[in-house]
């Protein structure tokens, strides 16, 4: 579920960032994208711009901060660089560079598409790190009837899995990916398919959806058992999201899922 996103920064929270910082915040500006911190914010101090998230250290999401820093030395070029990672006074912070720049578009015949998967081919090129990941097959284990199907998602690279157009900055002709909390393990011709269901929510069909995410070089890869198999999983998981979010972007996914599994039949 979403989490809320505090409007002002606690004192506690604004003493931890100048302590990190090693410098005065001079001004701070809420963003209103994404949905899973208490804290999004631009920091200026008098040197730097920053772009600070961050939860509650007794928060059930809060591992996700430090898997987003461990994650950050090895996607260097397709994130923003991290500054820092602070814990203290109940909070957990990151503090990433500032990038200028807005979220992807992914209607149909948006010039942000191919910088989009371009730097998706460059994730798939990064090797594996040696970090302690969530494995695909672990994570959809919930939603196949027979545990055998999960042989379908194993794989050995590195995905980032949550394709929400707000986790792409697009800044010129490049992309860049935030949000690498989810980041996992698996075969690499599951980002192409994930991604290609917001493609889908965003106005593609999935013939169009599909040739998006053909540019992959792992798509040829991807047996067509296996994507029949994720189709499905992700209709039922869609499916559970919708039922318990009042978002306004559950349903869209929803429909998309459930498109994409009548496609794949």
């Amino acid at each position: 579920m979403p989490t809320q996103r505090l409007t002002d920064l606690p004192d506690n929270v604004r003493r931890l960032i100048e302590k990190a910082a090693g410098a005065p915040v001079i001004d701070v500006g809420t963003i209103n994208a994404g949905l899973n911190s208490a804290i999004a914010a631009r920091v200026r101090t008098p040197g730097r711009t920053m772009f600070v998230k961050g939860l509650p250290s007794d928060h059930p999401r809060v591992w996700t901060q430090k898997r987003e820093a461990q994650i950050s030395p090895y996607v260097s070029g397709i994130a923003p660089h991290l500054l820092w990672h602070a814990e203290a006074d109940g909070w957990s912070l990151l503090a990433f560079q500032y990038i200028e720049g807005g979220h992807a578009d992914y209607t149909p015949k948006s010039a942000d598409l191919p910088a989009v998967m371009a730097s998706m081919i460059r994730l798939a090129e990064i090797p594996l790190p040696t970090l302690e990941l969530k494995a695909m097959p672990d994570r959809l284990r919930t939603y196949v009837d027979d545990p055998a199907d999960l042989a379908w998602f194993a794989g050995d690279s590195l995905l980032h899995t949550e394709w929400n157009p707000h986790n792409v900055l697009m800044t010129g002709e490049h992309a860049r990916f935030v949000d690498w909390g989810w980041a996992s393990i698996g075969a690499a011709w599951i980002d192409p398919a994930l991604w290609l269901l917001w493609l889908i929510a965003h106005g593609h069909t999935c013939e169009q959806a599909e040739e998006a995410a053909a540019a992959h070089p792992a798509w040829g890869l991807a047996p067509a058992e296996g994507l029949k198999v994720l189709a499905r999983v992700q209709r039922r998981l869609w499916d559970s999201i919708a039922k318990e979010s009042e978002d306004d972007w559950a349903t869209p996914m929803q429909e998309a899922a459930c498109a994409w599994e009548e496609y794949r039949r």
